[in-house]
């Protein structure tokens, strides 16, 4: 009897031993998973955010739109819309990357007639010099397009994408088209954030007829002289804060051009603004929670521009960034995620309200 109780007492000592190390096992499993996968979390993130996607193209009529979508396609959608003669590509790929970080899925592309995005109309000449003249008469300007027509292109393009609600981030001439946006489907726009841009009204300060030269020099001989142009343009527009190195502007100038080069598509989307009334009327009837964003040390469209697109938006908050120019040099990019990042996570899901004074509110960011 106490043989067999011995035994029992053995076997019974033994099995729990191994369910012990059974259990034991499987612990150490787990716990081998939860520190793979938490190990791997900013690899995947890093993956998931990678600015090297393929550009694909998406025909919309008498337009092809060159684009890229970074993130995730479930993540809550930012259209990035660029300026005068801009390519996606000018969008800084560590500030596209810090957005999508963010939880957004960044959408940029090349606007009509720049970059790898084309325009199927015949164009007419463009009599850049003639218009641009009329326009300083205070004239008519004739154009091929309107900016407006470059507002459809954005719409059309996330309608193919099938996103139906968005964030919108316009800059210079794409923070005009980002107002034309808003005003065709305002119920479609989570958020609207405008910077370096203009209202368009009469009056405003104009930048120096030096930049207004170099801006429309757009034809070139050589490869060579085209660089050496497009480098003088970004030092005028840059800060006079910061000293660029001429190496540095050439190769931004040479990435650019080796793209694309498409000077007369430039000319068209400039008469486009040279050719748009005043948009006070559009603003004034915008509700879409609005951030606009402005330098103290723009030479193109100085900082009252930014002040008075942000007083003709009701519940616009404004933000002014001393020392910022009119291009995104890499010392200010930390201050415009710092200024942009909290009006865009404010807004991540669309469900805020214009909850401030109709009176714009300033804050500087330092």
């Amino acid at each position: 009897m106490s043989l067999l109780c011995g035994s029992a007492l053995v076997g019974i000592s033994a099995n729990s031993r191994l369910n012990g190390l059974l259990r034991f096992g499987v612990c150490v499993r787990a716990l081998i998973v939860v520190l793979v996968l938490f190990c791997a979390l900013p690899a995947t993130a890093a993956e998931r955010c990678d600015v090297r996607v393929p550009t694909a193209k998406v025909a919309l009529g008498e337009v092809q739109l060159a684009y890229q979508s970074i993130g995730r396609a479930s993540d809550p959608a930012l259209l990035l819309v660029m300026g005068l003669g801009g390519q996606l590509i000018h969008w800084p790929d560590e500030v596209v990357a810090r957005l999508c970080l963010q939880g957004f899925r960044v959408i940029r592309f090349d606007n009509r007639d720049v970059g790898l995005s084309t325009w199927k109309q015949t164009p007419p000449p463009a009599g850049l010099a003639y218009e641009a003249l009329r326009y300083r008469l205070g004239l008519s300007v004739s154009a091929p397009y309107r900016l407006r027509d470059m507002a459809g292109d954005a719409l059309g393009l996330m309608d193919a994408l099938g996103v139906r609600r968005f964030h919108v981030l316009g800059a210079s001439m794409g923070g005009m088209i980002a107002q034309h946006l808003a005003d065709l489907a305002p119920e479609r726009i989570r958020s609207l954030t405008l910077i370096m841009t203009s209202s368009g009204a009469q009056g405003l300060p104009a930048p120096s007829p030096a930049l207004l030269a170099l801006l429309s020099k757009r034809e070139a001989p050589s490869r060579a002289v085209a660089l050496e142009q497009q480098a003088d343009l970004l030092a005028a527009l840059g800060s006079p804060a910061i000293s660029d190195e001429r190496a540095a502007l050439l190769q931004q100038a040479e990435i650019a051009y080796d793209r694309a080069f498409n000077p007369e598509g430039v000319q068209r989307q400039l008469l486009a603004i040279l050719a748009e009334p005043s948009r006070l009327e559009l603003l004034d009837r915008l509700r879409v929670p609005t951030l606009v964003v402005h330098g103290t040390a723009d030479p193109l469209l100085p900082a009252m521009h930014g002040v008075h697109v942000a007083a003709h938006i009701q519940g616009a908050e404004l933000k002014l960034i001393p020392g910022l120019a009119h291009r995104f040099q890499d010392a200010f990019k930390e201050p415009l995620l710092a200024a942009v990042l909290p009006h865009l996570k404010a807004n991540l899901r669309g469900d805020a309200r214009l909850a401030r004074s109709p009176a714009a509110e300033l804050s500087y960011i330092r």
